[in-house]
């Protein structure tokens, strides 16, 4: 029942991709030249933050870091400006953020991460600081700020999950390491869930993390998911870290880091996940059930 206004660079090609809507329309933003169109920021009720370039899909190269890094930082920026210009009418901002702030699982694992916990020194860690910060301003000019830091999203459309896919089309399925190292996922539906129950709810106010409040281990995940598409008949394959260091470079530190946290804060509030248990979240993703 809402109208969406989507920030687009190219707004009449990304329109022909999307398809026609009457309830979606498109606007254009140029990030790079600090442009953006202020009738989009001014018929705002709110406005939801998810730009930025992806993290895994390239080498981490100094130039790629950077890129990473500035596209949600400056991206930011423009909004913090634009709002504070237009932005009369808007009450409440929606930030992504990541689980990226964490480290990795202590040894004993007993203690997921919760949000007061700090960030992580290094790259990830200190991208999703700097992330956090740049949209921070907007609470100066009275709205109500929700920041969400999301665990690894699956989804048929994009994501983890059809790099999860991708062995098993040879009935193969890749245990990534040691396989024990646990990972804090989120259904698409859930996570689109989540931004909406922002929106609408005035008592969230904050950071949140958005995961599913079961994490499991990169085997477990990936036994579930074998198992759905094919029952028992598939192989099971370690692929060891060496292998993963070798092909991704200082990405495959964060393919193989445990992170397990805590969806507590977000469900004190009255949310619930339609998808807790990744059994049901696989079901739902490989054949709708």
């Amino acid at each position: 029942g809402y109208r969406v206004i989507i920030l687009s660079r190219d707004p009449v090609s990304a329109e022909k991709k999307f398809g026609q809507n009457e309830r979606v329309r498109f606007a254009e933003w140029d990030i790079e030249k600090q442009t953006i169109d202020a009738n989009a920021i001014a018929e705002a009720d709110a406005l939801v933050h998810l730009a930025g370039a992806g993290v895994v899909e390239k080498p981490w190269t100094t130039a790629y870091k950077k890129l990473s890094r500035d596209s949600r930082v400056e991206s930011s920026r423009l909004l913090v400006d634009a709002i504070s210009r237009y932005g009369s009418k808007l009450t409440t901002v929606v930030s992504a953020s990541a689980i990226g702030w964490y480290g990795a699982d202590s040894q004993d694992n007993t203690r997921p991460f919760t949000e007061e916990m700090p960030f992580a020194p290094g790259f990830l860690g200190e991208t999703c600081r700097d992330w956090e910060n740049s949209i921070k301003p907007v609470t100066e000019f009275g709205k109500r700020l929700v920041i969400c830091r999301i665990g690894i999203v699956l989804s048929n459309s994009g994501g983890a999950l059809p790099e999860f896919k991708k062995p098993l089309a040879f009935r193969v399925a890749g245990v990534l390491g040691s396989g024990k190292q646990m990972v804090s996922w989120i259904h698409i539906k859930d996570l689109c869930a989540m931004f909406r129950y922002a929106i609408e709810h005035q008592n969230v106010q904050g950071i949140y993390n958005a995961a599913a409040p079961n994490p499991v281990s990169n085997k477990e995940l990936t036994l579930a998911l074998a198992k759905r598409m094919y029952g028992n008949g598939f192989l099971t394959m370690p692929v060891p870290s060496f292998m993963l260091r070798l092909m991704m470079g200082e990405r495959s530190v964060e393919v193989l880091k445990s992170t397990s946290v805590s969806a507590g804060k977000i469900l004190q509030t009255g949310f619930s996940f339609e998808f807790p248990h990744i059994e049901k979240a696989i079901a739902n993703l490989v054949d709708g059930k």
